[in-house]
């Protein structure tokens, strides 16, 4: 067998072997060794610690305790869905934990394993609870899909794919060219598109989770316009980043609200909480 035979053998084998299926997206994820939960959680904390041990955390205020409270409600909404369909314990691992930040950072995060940081910055977009519920959702839902179990799995692979590349092909005079073709392409033709197909997922999914929560989903829409103000209309072209384009956002989120509706009635959820501005 040839080197790169071999070498795309390798990596073949690697990917399936470390494959299972998510029940939020009812794809197969992938999962390399050092990236699984039992690897990753524990990192994780660890760094999300670090950033509140470095960062002016907000507690006791009105908007802290809200923030508390939307994630304990998404929380319940992810465990009601996964218990409804077959996957109890699925967030047994899961140490979920909510922290505001007071910085003026437009951004919200949540890690694997269930840690999650508001910058007070975001919060005049989100405009109302149902907005921070808006963005609770979808950051959760990365968390949920694991997509930073994927990401650094893909990452791990990138890198595999340059150094089988660079022994196959044997040619060092022109190996940086070889290098930089190769970064290039699985940049704008891999990782972009992956990680635009994993913003879209956690659209989605935290759509479903806001609904079930009791927030409106149809609220979702209206905070990516709000989004889309406050950023100016500043953004590279879609296929060049690492985000959907706001407009691309808006007309799925709109369109995906009626399912999230019709999947919060069958939590019994028929209204939604009213919708109040800060």
């Amino acid at each position: 067998m040839k080197l790169k035979s071999k070498i795309a053998a390798v990596i073949a084998t690697g990917v399936l072997l470390s494959c299972a299926t998510n029940p939020f997206t009812g794809k197969q994820t992938m999962a390399l060794p050092g990236t699984e939960n039992s690897a990753l959680f524990p990192a994780s904390f660890q760094q999300y610690n670090q950033v509140l041990a470095e960062s002016d955390v907000e507690t006791g205020t009105a908007r802290a305790e809200m923030i508390k409270r939307v994630g304990q409600r998404i929380a319940v909404a992810a465990e009601r869905w996964l218990n409804a369909n077959g996957h109890q314990g699925y967030l047994s691992d899961y140490q979920w934990e909510y922290n505001l930040i007071d910085d003026k950072t437009v951004n919200a995060w949540c890690m694997p394993g269930g840690k999650i940081v508001f910058y007070t910055g975001i919060l005049p977009i989100a405009e109302s609870e149902t907005g921070v519920a808006a963005i609770m959702g979808h950051e959760v839902a990365h968390a949920l899909a694991n997509h930073g179990q994927q990401r650094m799995s893909a990452g791990m692979l990138q890198q595999v794919g340059a150094i089988g590349l660079n022994v196959a092909l044997q040619d060092d005079e022109n190996v940086e060219l070889y290098n930089q073709a190769y970064g290039i392409g699985t940049q704008v033709g891999g990782m972009l598109p992956f990680s635009r197909a994993h913003e879209t997922e956690a659209d989605k999914i935290g759509l479903y989770l806001m609904a079930i929560a009791g927030y409106n989903p149809d609220e979702a829409a209206n905070l990516w316009v709000r989004m889309k103000a406050a950023s100016g209309g500043e953004a590279p072209p879609e296929m060049l980043s690492t985000h959907p384009s706001n407009d691309s956002r808006i007309d799925n989120l709109n369109a995906l609200a009626p399912q999230a509706k019709a999947e919060a009635k069958k939590f019994g959820i028929n209204t939604f909480r009213p919708i109040s501005k800060f």
